[in-house]
């Protein structure tokens, strides 16, 4: 696990949460995060945060950028990048600028993309729009 010395924020360091290990509770950190266990509750991740195979997180999350690989059920709120890998699953909401699902992954609940990729064709102000042959 990497410790600050310092107040001084550093991208590259990394903070892990190993398999077998249960944290309950409210973790901020400005630096990255892998979590291969699991954590009930919040997670707020100011970079990076990674979900292994063996990771499981019951709760909030709210970071910069995620991978999942584990098992998420709760709220996801990305700012930057979301990818779920093939063996992730995630249920709940989520809210990410862009999202990769690779196949196999398995995604259950709502999703929302936010005003930066708003689609004409589905505001709620004008009806769709479509061609039918008569």
């Amino acid at each position: 696990m990497a410790f600050k010395g310092s107040s001084e924020s550093s991208s590259s360091e990394l903070n892990f949460i190993g398999k077998g290990t249960v944290i309950n509770g409210e973790i901020a950190t400005e630096s990255s995060l892998r979590i291969d266990g699991t954590v009930k509750g919040k997670i707020i991740c100011k970079n990076t945060l990674t979900v292994g195979e063996t990771g499981r997180v019951e709760g909030e999350i709210q970071a910069n950028n995620a991978i999942i690989g584990g098992k998420i059920e709760g709220k996801v709120n990305v700012s930057q990048k979301l990818v779920l890998e093939s063996k992730s699953s995630l249920i709940g909401e989520l809210k990410a600028s862009k999202l990769i699902i690779d196949e196999g992954a398995v995604f259950q609940g709502t999703s929302d993309m936010g005003a930066g990729t708003k689609n004409e064709a589905f505001d709620k102000k004008q009806p769709l729009k479509h061609n039918a042959t008569k």
